[in-house]
């Protein structure tokens, strides 16, 4: 197996991110975000992925979050995109249920070389530990863009606004974990490139 580590850098006017992962890791992390609740959701998903993740993101936090998730989002899509390589042997789908409570989400993705996103979450509250809810949709997005894989993301029922946005950093985690790990073969498409 060959390492599947990669790290990015992107620094803006308005933030500078950067991000080391690696794929075959043991969940470990070291997330700094200026968030609380950001730092949590990023522990959950490497914790939950088996991904070694680390984090360290600073930016115009005084005006608000939303600069500095998405572009985190951004390198975290470029940097899951070097670490797969040619993505051979992998298995390219995942599909998770987690519940959490009363929460039960679904995540499924495809590897497959193009970005989309279906984010079919409803909030109860708009903020949770001083973070607008609505930035999760925008994290995915530039995620799912960058990375250039297919997610989806479906809140069969919840009503905790912390439970619904842990189940999804977990499910989409889970997800992950299985759609990266490599089972031999080659390429996983009948196009020979993914």
């Amino acid at each position: 197996m060959s390492d599947r580590i990669a790290a990015k850098e992107r620094k803006t006017a308005e933030t500078n991110i950067y991000i080391k992962l690696n794929l075959d890791g043991n969940g470990s992390s070291e997330i700094n975000t200026g968030s609380g609740f950001f730092d949590h959701m990023l522990e959950l998903f490497a914790k939950h992925s088996g991904f070694d993740l680390k984090v360290a993101a600073e930016g115009d936090i005084h005006v608000d979050l939303h600069h500095l998730v998405e572009d985190a989002g951004i390198v975290m899509g470029s940097t899951l995109k070097e670490a797969l390589g040619e993505k051979k042997g992998i298995e390219r789908y995942g599909f998770f249920m987690l519940p959490m409570d009363e929460t039960l989400v679904e995540t499924a993705i495809d590897l497959g070389g193009r970005s989309f996103l279906n984010f079919d979450v409803q909030f109860s509250q708009d903020e949770v530990g001083g973070f607008d809810t609505e930035l999760i949709e925008e994290f995915l997005r530039a995620f799912a863009s960058n990375g250039l894989f297919n997610l989806h993301v479906i809140l069969r029922y919840g009503s905790n606004t912390h439970h619904i946005a842990e189940a999804v950093f977990k499910s989409l985690a889970r997800s992950l974990r299985t759609a990266v790990r490599q089972s031999g073969g080659g390429i996983p498409s009948t196009k020979g490139v993914v």
